[in-house]
């Protein structure tokens, strides 16, 4: 199930790219699994492979109401053959909530609904990576087996700079790890005033200071905040996803690829990978 042959090179061109003399491909990760896309199949596979190893009878994570990491979780616990705990934060929730945690359910996850100050106190106090003969991931996948995963990225890229949505931190930390001495990561977080060199630093038990020669961080695509939307966005969303059939969403891909798109200029002369981190499920267009 760790195959990653569908997640292709998909080379785009376009009139300013030849402007500026740039070569710009994207890396479809999206395209690995129809529900473990992404950096969240990147970031699961160690802890799966965690999991069997250790003989435990299955994985225990956390997530929100609308949590694709929920979903990836119970859709590679179903094709690995382990069982599944989902601990959603909200206790006026159910399995038939919504689309998302309907599904999670049909997959085998057991979804138990927790109030959110013992859903933030659970989160933040992870003891150890093994409870109750179940493999533990953090909330979005952010642990050491996640990083893991990431840093495979950079073995099917060969472009001097690659562009990321940022999240939690885990798949840019792992990218980062993975480059070579002349290449460049550029991170959008989706967060408004995220600090994105410090949460780094701390992922990686460096200084954000040692990032800076390598990282370039957006910080000023957010849009409002963390989720948030303009007509703007929407509508270039709509035109790259018609035109170069390249589905990004709203809340993380979309946003970083405005980013890159903006800041086109200043990259003249680079070849540049932008990694496609999922976010939307298979054959799901944004339309809203």
């Amino acid at each position: 199930m760790f195959d990653t042959s569908r997640s292709v090179l998909q080379p785009i061109d376009h009139p300013m790219l030849k402007q500026y003399g740039i070569r710009l491909e994207v890396k479809r990760d999206d395209l690995i699994h129809s529900e473990v896309s992404g950096n969240k199949w990147r970031k699961l596979k160690y802890n799966i492979v965690a999991c069997h190893e250790r003989g435990l009878r299955g994985v225990r994570t956390y997530g929100g109401a609308y949590s694709n990491h929920l979903l990836a979780t119970a859709a590679a616990c179903h094709e690995a053959g382990l069982e599944c705990q989902g601990v959603v934060r909200g206790e006026e929730l159910s399995p038939m909530s919504n689309a998302t945690l309907k599904r999670c359910a049909e997959l085998g996850m057991e979804l138990s609904f927790i109030p959110r100050g013992e859903y933030r106190q659970r989160t933040q106090v992870v003891s150890a990576p093994e409870e109750d003969g179940y493999w533990v991931v953090p909330e979005g996948g952010a642990n050491r087996e996640g990083l893991m995963g990431c840093v495979e990225v950079m073995q099917e890229v060969s472009g001097g700079r690659v562009v990321v949505a940022q999240g939690t931190t885990t798949t840019s930390c792992g990218l980062y790890r993975g480059l070579s001495a002349d290449q460049r990561l550029t991170v959008v977080p989706a967060l408004k005033g995220f600090d994105s060199l410090g949460e780094m630093a701390e992922l990686l038990g460096g200084r954000a200071e040692c990032l800076r020669a390598q990282v370039e961080v957006l910080g000023d695509y957010h849009f409002g905040g963390y989720a948030k939307q303009t007509p703007e966005l929407l509508s270039f969303i709509r035109d790259w996803n018609q035109e170069y059939q390249l589905p990004l969403d709203p809340v993380y891909t979309g946003k970083a690829f405005f980013a890159l798109w903006d800041r086109l200029a200043s990259y003249e002369g680079e070849h540049i990978v932008f990694l496609h981190t999922g976010g939307l499920r298979a054959g799901q267009i944004w339309s809203e």
